[in-house]
C-alpha cells in the first residue's frame, strides 16, 4: 500500500467539499493500510508538487478584498446557486481590470464543485448610483466573469430619470452585454424577496443572514493557512521517510546507538510539528463555529459550513498523516533496536567465540593419559581445573543461546543470521563437555589400570619372588620337601585370580587396550616371574617323584632369570592361540558392533538430506509464484495431501535424533536408550503412513505433471518423487533390522536389555503403523472410530454365527458355512468387517474393510477351545444368545488373539471391581462406618 500526499492547484482539498479554492486548495489521498515501508509512500508527491501552479489565495488580493466591491456573503438561491453580490461601490468603474478579475475568479472558486455547477446568483445593488454605472457593472461582468451564471438581479436607481434611462437602456443594451442568462431589473428589495428567501440575504438587501466581511477575510485566510500548514507537516514527513527508508543499517553498536539516537530526536521534533498543526486546525474550527457557539438560535451560512466541513476533513487527514507515520515510525524504531540487539548479540558472540575456541585448544592439546598413578591423579587435577575454568565460557554460550532464541522468537528480522549463531555456541559447549567426560573415562580407566598394576607389580609379583628366593635348596632335595615346596607354589598361584593376574594381557582387554610403557613393563615383570614359576615347578615335580637314585637338584636363584631388556626398547610377549582367540572374537565384536553404528548413521545422514530435498525441492515450490502455471488444479492447496507431516519427520530427525544417534558413536551402549528416549516421538510415522492412501491417490493423478519434471530436472534426481514418498516407511524398516543386527553382537554386555526393549518398541511402532493403515480403510461404520480405544489386533479369520432365537435352518446353515470377515480389537468393541479387494486405476490393489457388525468388549465372553479344532474359539454375547466361533489360520495366531481378549476382559473385570469397592467405601463413609 501507499501513502501520498498530493497538493494541487487544479482541484478541490475534499472530493465533495469546499477546500482553499478550486484555484488553490489542497487535495490529500491517503491509502487505507500505511503498512509498507516509507520508500513507497511518496511515490508521486514530488513529480505533482514541482508541476503544480500556485494558487490564488487571499493573502495575495488580500487590498482588493477590503474594498468590498463584491462579496460572497454565503447565501443560497432556491436551488443552491451560489449569491455574489455586488454592493453599492463609488469607485466600481475606477477598479483596474485585473483587481476585478482576481477578486471575481477567487470569489467563484470558493464554493463547492456541485453548487458552482449550478450556477452562481449576481445580485447588484445599484439603487443610488445611476445607469452608467449599472450599465458598467453588467459590461464588465458579462465580460469577465469566470463561472457558470444562472441569474442576474440588478437594484436599479431609486430615482425616478435614473430609473427611467435604466428601463430604456436595458432594452436597447441587452444584447451588448452578451449574456445568456436572464437580467432582471427590480424596483426595491421587496421585490427580490420574491426571488430569494430573506433568510440568504444580508441585511443591506432586506435579509437577516449574518454577514461580517472582515471576519469573512480572516476565516478565509486562516483556513489556506492551515491548508499550507498541512502540506508543508507532509512534505517534512516525506523528507524524513525518504531519508529513513535509504538509510542504511551501520554494522556496529556504536554507530547504531547514534543512528537510533538520531532518528529518535528527529521524529520527536516531527511529533511536536503535528501537534501544533492539529491544534491550529482545532483552533480555527472553533472560531467558526463561534456565533452557532455563542447563540444557540444562531445558524451558520452555507459557505460557513462548507469551511467547517474543510477544516474537519483537514483535520481528519491530519490525523490519519499521523497515524501512518505513527506506523512507520514503528516498524522502522523496531527494526533500529532490532539491529542494535543483533549487533550486541554479534560482539557478544565473537567474544564469547574466541573464549570457547581458546578453550577447545587447551582441551585438544590434553592428550596424554598418563604413565603412572601420580601422573594420571595429576593430570585428573589438570582437568578438573580446565573444566573450571571453561564453566565461565560455558554459562555465557548457553545465556548467548538462550539470548539468541528469545530473539528469534520476537520475530527479530536477522533470524536467519541469529540461528546458526546459537546452533554453533550450543554445539561447540555439548563438544566440550562430551569430550571432557571422555577426557575423565579415559583418565578414569587409566587410574585403576595403573593402581592395578602398581598392585600386581609390588605385592604379587614381589611376594613370589620372595617366596622363591625363600625356599630352602636343602629342604627340597626330599620329596616330602619338594611336595611341600610345591604346595606353597600352588597355594600361591591360586591367589592369581585375586590380583586378576591369571592372564596378564587380560588388561589389554579391560581398560579399552590403554597400552603404556609402565603396562608394557608390568605385564613383562609378570611373565617374567610366571616363567620362574614354572621352572621352579618342573624342578620340584622331578625331585617329588620317586627316583631309583638320588638326584640332585638344584633350585634355581630369583636374580638367575632371564634378564629384561629395558621397557624402552621391548614389545610385550605375543599372546598364545586360546588368549589370541579370544582376542580376536572380542575385536571382531567390537568392530561389528561400529560397523552398524557407523552404518546406521551415516544411512541417516543421508535421509536426512534426502527429506530436506524434497521439502525444498518440491514442498516449498508449490508455493513458487513462478511454477504456479505447471500445477496441475488438482494439485492446488494440496501439499498437506501430498507430503503428509513430512516436515515434522524432518524437523525431528534433523534437529533431535541424529545428534542423538552421532553420540552413540562413543558409547554405543547408549543406543538402545536413544530409542527408548524417543518412543514417542517416533509415533510422527503413524500419522505420515495412515496418509500414504490419500498421497498415492492424489500422486497417480497428477504425477506426470511438468511441474514435478521440472522439480526433479532441478534437483537432478534419478528418481521420481513418488520413490522418495516411500523412504519414511522404509526407515522405520531399517531401524528395526539395525537393532537386530546390534543385538547379535551385543549379548550380554552393557546396554543389551535396553537394546532388546528398543528392537521390540520399534516391532511395536511398525505394527502400530501397520494396524492404522488397516484401521483408515474401514468403511460403514457411523460412529469414530476414535473413541473405541486403542487399536490391539487386527487379522483375517474365518467366523461361523450360532443364534438361539434365529430359524432352525439359520441355524444349521450358519454351523456349516463360514464367513470371511476381518476383526478389528479394540480396548472397548470388537468389529467385524468384509474385506474387499478394489483395482485402483491399474495399480496393484487397495483392500477396504466394510463393517458388518460389532460387540461391546464390556458384555462379551470368550470359549478358548472349541472341540473338534484346535485352531478355533469362541466370542459368545449376552449369555451364548450369539455365538461367534472364529478360526485362526494357525494355533500361535489364536493363542495370541484368545490372550489379548483375556487380558481386556481381565482389565475390565479389575476396573469395575476397583470402582464397586469405591462405592462401597463411599457408603460406609457416609453411613459412618
Amino acid at each position: 500500500s501507499s501513502f501520498c500526499y498530493v497538493f494541487s492547484c487544479c482541484e478541490k482539498s475534499i472530493s465533495k467539499g469546499s477546500g482553499a479554492g478550486r484555484g488553490g486548495r489542497m487535495l490529500v489521498s491517503y491509502s487505507k493500510s500505511p503498512s509498507v515501508e516509507w520508500v513507497s509512500l511518496f511515490t508521486c508527491t514530488d513529480e505533482i508538487m514541482q508541476q503544480e501552479i500556485r494558487p490564488l489565495v487571499a493573502v495575495d488580493i488580500i487590498e482588493q478584498l477590503h474594498r468590498q466591491f463584491a462579496i460572497l456573503s454565503g447565501g443560497r438561491g432556491k436551488d443552491g446557486a451560489p449569491i455574489i453580490t455586488f454592493p453599492e461601490y463609488a469607485g466600481f468603474s475606477d477598479i483596474p481590470d485585473e483587481d476585478f478579475l482576481n477578486v471575481v475568479t477567487y470569489l467563484t472558486s470558493i464554493p463547492s464543485l456541485e453548487a458552482a455547477s449550478i450556477g452562481f446568483i449576481i445580485v447588484i445593488d445599484r439603487r443610488r448610483d445611476k445607469w452608467s454605472a449599472v450599465k458598467a457593472s453588467l459590461t464588465r461582468i458579462a465580460g469577465a466573469f469566470p463561472g457558470n451564471l444562472q441569474l442576474v438581479f440588478v437594484l436599479r436607481p431609486s430615482r425616478f430619470i435614473h430609473r427611467t434611462i435604466a428601463d430604456i437602456g436595458i432594452k436597447l443594451y441587452r444584447d451588448d452585454f452578451k449574456m445568456k442568462v436572464p437580467i432582471i431589473m427590480l424596483n426595491s428589495v421587496s421585490d427580490l424577496h420574491g426571488y430569494i428567501d430573506k433568510s440568504q440575504l444580508t441585511r443591506e438587501l432586506g435579509g437577516t443572514l449574518e454577514y461580517g466581511h472582515s471576519q469573512w477575510i480572516h476565516h478565509r485566510t486562516a483556513i489556506e493557512n492551515f491548508a499550507m500548514t498541512v502540506k508543508t507537516t507532509a512534505q517534512m514527513l516525506q523528507t524524513f521517510g525518504t531519508d529513513l527508508a535509504e538509510t542504511e543499517l551501520p554494522n556496529d553498536v556504536q554507530c547504531t546507538e547514534e543512528l537510533l539516537s538520531s532518528h529518535t530526536e528527529h521524529h520527536n521534533k516531527l511529533k511536536d510539528e503535528l501537534k501544533l498543526a492539529v491544534k491550529q486546525g482545532a483552533t480555527l474550527l472553533t472560531c467558526i463555529r463561534e456565533p452557532v457557539t455563542r447563540s444557540s438560535t444562531s445558524k451558520l451560512s452555507e459557505d460557513e459550513l462548507e469551511n467547517v466541513a474543510t477544516v474537519e476533513r483537514l483535520l481528519a487527514q491530519l490525523d490519519e498523516t499521523e497515524k501512518a507515520f505513527d506506523q512507520f515510525w514503528s516498524k522502522h524504531h523496531l527494526k533500529l533496536e532490532q539491529c542494535l540487539q543483533l549487533r550486541h548479540f554479534e560482539h557478544d558472540f565473537r567474544e564469547v567465540k574466541l573464549e570457547l575456541d581458546n578453550l577447545m585448544d587447551a582441551q585438544a592439546g590434553f592428550t596424554d593419559i598418563g604413565d603412572s598413578v601420580t601422573r594420571v591423579e595429576h593430570l585428573l587435577k589438570e582437568q578438573k581445573q580446565l573444566e573450571e575454568k571453561g564453566q565461565e565460557p560455558l554459562e555465557k554460550a548457553q545465556s548467548l543461546a538462550l539470548h539468541g532464541d528469545q530473539l528469534i522468537q520476537n520475530n527479530h528480522y536477522a533470524v536467519d543470521s541469529i540461528r546458526p549463531k546459537c546452533v554453533e555456541l550450543r554445539r561447540i559447549c555439548d563438544d566440550f563437555t562430551n569430550e571432557t567426560k571422555k577426557k575423565y573415562d579415559i583418565l578414569g580407566k587409566s587410574l585403576e589400570l595403573h593402581k592395578q598394576l602398581d598392585k600386581v607389580s609390588k605385592q604379587w609379583c614381589e611376594t613370589g619372588i620372595y617366596l622363591l628366593a625363600s625356599q630352602a635348596v636343602d629342604k627340597c632335595q626330599s620329596q616330602e620337601g619338594a611336595e611341600t615346596a610345591l604346595c606353597d607354589i600352588e597355594k600361591f598361584l591360586g591367589t592369581a585370580k585375586e590380583h586378576q593376574v591369571s592372564n596378564p594381557k587380560e588388561f589389554y582387554n579391560q581398560f579399552d587396550m590403554i597400552l603404556t610403557a609402565n603396562v608394557q613393563k608390568v605385564l613383562q615383570k609378570l611373565e617374567d616371574v610366571q616363567e620362574m614359576f614354572d621352572k621352579r615347578q618342573v624342578s620340584l615335580k622331578k625331585l617329588a617323584a620317586k627316583q631309583t637314585r638320588p638326584v640332585q637338584p638344584v633350585a634355581p636363584h630369583p636374580e638367575s632369570s632371564p634378564k629384561r631388556a629395558s621397557p624402552k626398547n621391548t614389545r610385550p610377549a605375543p599372546l598364545s592361540k586360546p588368549q589370541r582367540e579370544r582376542f580376536q572374537t572380542h575385536t571382531h565384536s567390537v568392530l561389528t558392533v561400529l560397523h552398524i553404528i557407523n552404518e546406521l548413521i551415516e544411512t541417516e545422514r543421508v535421509y536426512v538430506e534426502e527429506l530436506q530435498s524434497i521439502i525444498e525441492g518440491y514442498a516449498s515450490e508449490m508455493d513458487n509464484p513462478d511454477l504456479i502455471h505447471l500445477i496441475p488444479s488438482a494439485l492446488q492447496n494440496k501439499k498437506e495431501v501430498l507430503f503428509g507431516n513430512l516436515p515434522e519427520i524432518y524437523e525431528f530427525h534433523n534437529r533431535i535424533f541424529l545428534k542423538e544417534l552421532e553420540n552413540c558413536i562413543e558409547n554405543p551402549e547408549l543406543l538402545g536408550r536413544c530409542f527408548l528416549k524417543r518412543k514417542e516421538d517416533l509415533q510422527v510415522y503413524e500419522k505420515y503412513c495412515q496418509n500414504k492412501l490419500r498421497s498415492e491417490a492424489l500422486w497417480r493423478q497428477c504425477g506426470d505433471s511438468l511441474f514435478f519434471q521440472e522439480c526433479q530436472r532441478k534437483l537432478d534426481h534419478k528418481l521420481s518423487l513418488d520413490a522418495y514418498l516411500l523412504k519414511p516407511v522404509q526407515r522405520i524398516t531399517k531401524y528395526q533390522l539395525l537393532l537386530k543386527e546390534m543385538l547379535k553382537c551385543s549379548k550380554n554386555s552393557e546396554g543389551t536389555a535396553e537394546l532388546e526393549e528398543a528392537l521390540a518398541t520399534m516391532l511395536d511402532i511398525i505394527k502400530s503403523v501397520n494396524d492404522s493403515m488397516h484401521q483408515i480403510a474401514i468403511t460403514g461404520y457411523e460412529g469414530d472410530v476414535h473413541e473405541l480405544g486403542k487399536l490391539l489386533m487386527q487379522g483375517s479369520f474365518n467366523v461361523w454365527t450360532d443364534h438361539k432365537k434365529g430359524h432352525s435352518k439359520v441355524k444349521d446353515l450358519a454351523r456349516f458355512k463360514p464367513m470371511q470377515r476381518h476383526l478389528f480389537l479394540y480396548t472397548k468393541i470388537l468389529l467385524f468387517c468384509k474385506k474387499r479387494d478394489e483395482n485402483t486405476d491399474g495399480h496393484e490393489k487397495s483392500p477396504s474393510y466394510s463393517f458388518k457388525n460389532s460387540l461391546k468388549m464390556s458384555t462379551v465372553g470368550i470359549t478358548e477351545n472349541v472341540k473338534g479344532d484346535n485352531k478355533k474359539f469362541e466370542i459368545w454375547y449376552n449369555g451364548r444368545e450369539e455365538v461367534y466361533i472364529i478360526q485362526a489360520s494357525s494355533i500361535e495366531l489364536k493363542n495370541i488373539w484368545v490372550s489379548e481378549i483375556r487380558k481386556v476382559l481381565t482389565g475390565q473385570l479389575e476396573a469395575c471391581r476397583g470402582r464397586t469397592q469405591c462405592v462401597i467405601f463411599v457408603v460406609l463413609q457416609w453411613l459412618g462406618i
